[in-house]
């Protein structure tokens, strides 16, 4: 949403783009959902290089990031309504009917009535998508857009999607699949054969349909059903993406403050999987703490990356041979217990363990 003022002028300009891009699919890439999968390489490739975080710092210079998201979010809702007047005024709920139409059409026809309703689905998908990635990039979230895992958790947050939910309760994504899709459309090959992606484009197509069924009342129900969703999308967006912004800075304080980063991803993953299970936000932190050690210290540990089962032992032993103050992995130690509410008795055992030896050595 970086290149759009509010205001009917520039939704309808959008609008125009999307008729463009709706006209190129066929009948079938729309009755399977694949016209998500184009979807998303259409709003995000180009975008993300313009929606940086350097233009939200200018944009709303001195403005804290909650702040801004707040207006990404009001600036969303906004073209949401625009546009969900303008579509519903363009047609009647019989509209809807021609949907049906699909079924019997050629794989290269899509009748007028359906392309005009695939604009606004199109349209209302793309800011949500473009609104949870602002969401993200204002809280210093790193995505990789080249990377399929990347986009499909973007997507899952823009929409709402957990792993293993359909639409009718189970969507289940088989990552495999997603990533052969994705890494053959942004290499720029023929998009062919999307198998999880489309489960999402069948899902947001069925609940757009509703907008347009009930006479009489169209216009004010496509408005505030498209507010309604954006709000949703972005409220969503915010509570998971500052979730990890909150990880993601903790992870950026204990590397900064390291002296031993290589002893600091042993100590970290210790703790973490010291009562044999490793939750979300535990698997987060390691994951940021792995990167910041290798983007900052040059530090990529193969041997941990080859556990299976991490030995107590082992990490006793590199306590052991450390040299100096080990201060600053205690300290990281005890942020690694809490990240996930208080640490359980095993993991404060571990600590405490940690805190002894740490404190030998350094006597």
């Amino acid at each position: 949403m970086t290149e759009l003022q509010p205001g009917r002028e520039a939704v309808e300009q959008e609008r125009a783009g999307l008729r463009e891009f709706v006209a190129e699919l066929s009948a079938d890439e729309i009755k399977s959902g694949g016209w998500f999968t184009k979807l998303c390489a259409r709003a995000l490739r180009s975008y993300s290089e313009r929606a940086t975080l350097e233009f939200f710092q200018q944009k709303y210079r001195g403005m804290p990031a909650d702040g801004v998201v707040e207006q990404q979010i009001d600036l969303a809702k906004k073209y949401a309504m625009i546009e969900g007047g303008l579509s519903a005024g363009a047609y009647t709920a019989a509209v809807v009917a021609t949907l049906g139409s699909l079924g019997g059409a050629s794989a290269l026809t899509v009748p007028a009535g359906v392309a005009t309703f695939m604009v606004d689905l199109t349209f209302l998908s793309q800011v949500q998508l473009r609104l949870a990635h602002d969401i993200a990039v204002v809280y210093r979230v790193p995505l990789d857009l080249d990377d399929p895992e990347d986009v499909l958790k973007l997507v899952r947050v823009a929409f709402g999607v957990k792993a293993g939910e359909t639409a009718r309760g189970t969507m289940k994504f088989v990552p495999g699949v997603v990533r052969q899709v994705l890494r053959k459309y942004y290499s720029g090959s023929v998009l062919a054969t999307a198998r999880s992606l489309p489960v999402v484009g069948r899902h947001l197509l069925q609940r757009n349909v509703i907008k347009f069924g009930v006479p009489g009342v169209t216009i004010p129900l496509t408005v505030l059903m498209n507010r309604w969703t954006t709000a949703s999308s972005g409220k969503h967006a915010r509570a998971v993406f500052r979730g990890e912004a909150e990880v993601v800075e903790i992870a950026e304080t204990l590397v900064r403050r390291t002296r031993h980063p290589r002893l600091l991803l042993w100590a970290a993953w210790l703790v973490i999987t010291a009562d044999g299970a490793a939750t979300d936000r535990e698997r987060l932190l390691f994951r940021h703490l792995a990167r910041l050690v290798r983007q900052r210290h040059g530090v990529e540990d193969e041997q941990l990356a080859d556990v299976v089962t991490l030995d107590p032992e082992e990490v006793w032993r590199r306590v052991e041979a450390e040299a100096g103050d080990l201060g600053d992995v205690v300290e990281a130690a005890e942020l690694v217990g809490a990240v996930d509410g208080a640490a359980d008795a095993r993991g404060k055992a571990v600590i405490a363990e940690l805190r002894e030896r740490c404190g030998r050595r350094a006597g």
